[in-house]
């Protein structure tokens, strides 16, 4: 890091990037026009209020890390061993446009398939790549790692893709944080936790497979099975019925057919939902009484429940209690999951949406693995994907079904331009690698899932070493691909694509916009809290969803009304543990991997195994054990801990492959199918053999481990 002793830090606003639904309004201290000090969480902001993670208050780390790519490079070795040779941006850009234009010339456009994802979240660095991709025709790409099985959930209830004020969390009597994990993920949700267990003494209920740090803080923790939130959900609605608990006037003018659920919900009561979830009858029933009991009850409902098979259904069962208690009448009540609907974005010249082709096949982010192995289907019956550029996402680590990605980025004629921060996996496996600036090196837009604000992010300092922005990059490629004509979008800068977006879509202009740092965009609240209906045509909550407006695949045996969907990997006699891959608290996907404090922190990949579970496979603290199933295997340490079910195994984080013993990371486990209604990957929903190694050697500390 640059010795900046001498100089006097200011203070600057920015907003942190890496994580949609915080979003955080960050006050950086510059020592210099090329250095940052401390990053801390903007006191000013109501939602951030001062409050950020480790990870980001310690981002000089990463700005200022050794290993931060500093200048175009070439690879003169064979794939993924790492040897490249710096050039110029000029010989690189052209290298890269010339092999685009060759697999053009052999294949068609859609040869080419440009690939990004959420390594940065604002919308003008991150999503400007589709304005190349429409003006060449290139490949489209169906965006589906994150959020396709939690969104999809969430609107076949409500509508829309909105709910109560996050802030409103703090006003609640009872807040029931449903598959996430806020401490490590989305610490500002705890700020406001917090705020209502002080003032208001309200209760918090923590539902999760795991006693993961959030669950630490609980007042009652639930901790079910993983992909039977569904289940959870029925058991405790069976109850609101049986005992009063159902607002019956609330229901008959804001809901759909609250009797033909009431009915249906009969045969699933506690002891139903008891076996399914492997919790108790009394813990679903007391849970159940304290959730009726309290109006002000707040669902804040996360990102776990897209990544299970049944995902959707058990989001929209989740979502489902608001409606029948009517807690949505109430401050501090309701529901909440992403305020993705209340931003009305013009998104045409960030993304070139007025040239876009709609007959350009789409193939689909989760499925890279089979794309890039030439499976038909995946492919649309089209030609190979023989060049690739790769922005802001690493999917030789964060993808599902690893060992047919690695063997898709393997191929000899497969050209492949990753533009990164550092050299990844991904960018190992690369013929040109480009050095990319962070946030505080560029200019950009932001919005926040979990709260309602806009912000700007200003350039803060100069770019490490030759790094460029995502823009700039997207830009030069186009002139030399001969279609910066074809839009305006490919001559305008950055910023002034953020000031025409702002205007155009009825939001400050970008002046105004940073000089009051953010615009809250919170509807008010009868619209948060759908009193004057939900967003369907008959203006009621959805208890019998039409699946087929939320996805475009087979819906034909999704539940009709909430109920536990039998689609997830059951554990077996031959795979029967359930194995979860949860977020880490000093890593965000395989963001900060390469920061020194959270490596140290993670110390390195383990898996957590109940101790009675581990008595049976012989396996001991710190020891040696091998995960497999259809998909390969996986060695990493063990941990005995008694915060899982018998059964249900975790491996948190998504460490780099280099750190796993025999190269070979988590997601070497996890399947890339596509489940209903809209596809996604479903990474905490894996079927896996267990068995112990102690006779192979152990793996070092993370600290201990090379770079």
């Amino acid at each position: 890091m640059p010795d900046s002793s001498a100089a006097k830090p200011t203070r600057h606003h920015s907003v942190c990037p890496h994580d949609c639904p915080s979003t955080c309004a960050l006050d950086v201290e510059r020592i210099d026009s090329r250095t940052i000090g401390r990053v801390y969480g903007h006191a000013d902001n109501d939602y951030t209020a001062g409050v950020i993670c480790a990870k980001v208050a310690r981002y000089a780390e990463r700005v200022h890390h050794p290993d931060r790519l500093k200048t175009p490079l070439r690879r003169i070795g064979e794939k993924g061993d790492g040897r490249f040779a710096p050039l110029s941006w000029n010989d690189a850009l052209d290298e890269v446009a010339n092999a685009f234009i060759r697999a053009e010339q052999k294949h068609g456009s859609e040869t080419v398939w440009p690939y990004f994802y959420a390594g940065t979240m604002g919308l003008v660095q991150r999503d400007g790549i589709n304005r190349l991709r429409h003006a060449k025709r290139y490949a489209g790409y169906f965006q589906s790692i994150c959020v396709n099985l939690s969104w999809p959930g969430y609107m076949a209830g409500t509508g829309t893709l909105r709910g109560t004020d996050p802030r409103e969390m703090a006003e609640s009597d009872l807040v029931v944080i449903w598959g996430t994990n806020a401490v490590a993920t989305q610490v500002n949700v705890m700020h406001h936790v917090t705020r209502a267990r002080k003032e208001r003494g309200a209760k918090l209920v923590v539902i999760d497979p795991y006693r993961n740090a959030t669950a630490e803080t609980a007042d009652l923790h639930l901790m079910l099975r993983p992909g039977t939130d569904g289940a959870l959900a029925c058991g405790v609605m069976h109850v609101l019925f049986k005992e009063g608990f159902a607002d019956r006037a609330y229901l008959a003018k804001f809901t759909d057919v609250p009797d033909e659920l009431e009915r249906h919900l009969q045969t699933r009561d506690p002891a139903w939902a008891s076996s399914i979830t492997g919790l108790s009858a009394d813990e679903i029933v007391g849970f159940a009484r304290l959730y009726g009991q309290t109006k002000r009850s707040f669902l804040r409902l996360g990102y776990g429940f897209s990544r299970s098979r049944n995902g959707s259904a058990n989001m929209h069962a989740a979502s489902c209690l608001a409606a029948v208690t009517g807690a949505w009448q109430h401050r501090g009540g309701g529901a909440f999951h992403s305020n993705g609907a209340i931003y009305h974005w013009n998104r045409t010249l960030i993304e070139g949406l007025d040239i876009e082709d709609p007959v350009t096949r789409l193939l689909d982010q989760s499925r890279i693995g089979a794309v890039l192995t030439g499976d038909k289907a995946d492919l649309k019956d089209g030609p190979p994907v023989t060049a690739m550029l790769i922005q802001n996402t690493n999917p030789m680590v964060v993808a599902p079904n690893q060992t047919r990605v690695r063997a898709g980025f393997s191929r000899d004629d497969l050209f492949t331009c990753v533009h990164e921060q550092f050299l990844t996996e991904t960018a190992q496996m690369a013929d040109i690698v480009l050095p990319a600036t962070t946030f505080l090196e560029h200019d950009d837009l932001y919005q926040g899932g979990g709260n309602q604000y806009i912000q700007i992010g200003r350039k803060l300092i100069e770019p490490v070493g030759e790094s460029r922005e995502n823009h700039a990059v997207i830009c030069e490629l186009a002139r030399r691909l001969g279609v910066a004509d074809t839009h305006r979008g490919f001559k305008m800068s950055a910023w002034e694509i953020v000031d025409w977006t702002l205007k155009a879509s009825g939001w400050p202009d970008a002046e105004t916009l940073a000089a009051q740092k953010w615009h809250d965009c919170q509807p008010e609240f009868e619209h948060a809290h759908f009193l004057d209906g939900f967003k369907h045509p008959d203006g009621r909550f959805r208890f019998a969803p039409d699946w087929s407006k939320v996805g475009v695949k087979d819906i034909s045996t999704m539940p009709r009304l909430p109920d536990h969907w039998n689609v997830i990997e059951v554990a077996t006699e031959e795979h029967p543990f359930r194995l979860v891959t949860a977020p880490a608290r000093n890593f965000l996907n395989s963001s900060f991997t390469e920061t020194p404090t959270s490596s140290k922190r993670e110390a390195r990949p383990t898996v957590m195994i109940h101790p009675e579970d581990a008595r049976t496979l012989g396996v001991t603290e710190g020891g040696l054990v091998r995960l497999g199933n259809r998909r390969g295997s996986v060695l990493l340490h063990a941990r005995i801990f008694d915060g899982v079910q018998r059964g249900v195994i975790v491996s948190e984080s998504v460490w780099p492959n280099r750190h796993f013993i025999e190269g070979k990371g988590i997601n070497t486990l996890t399947g890339d199918d596509s489940p209903a209604p809209n596809g996604g990957a479903a990474f905490h929903d894996t079927a896996v053999w267990v068995r112990g190694e102690a006779a192979r050697a152990a793996r070092p500390l993370a600290e201990e481990v090379p770079a």
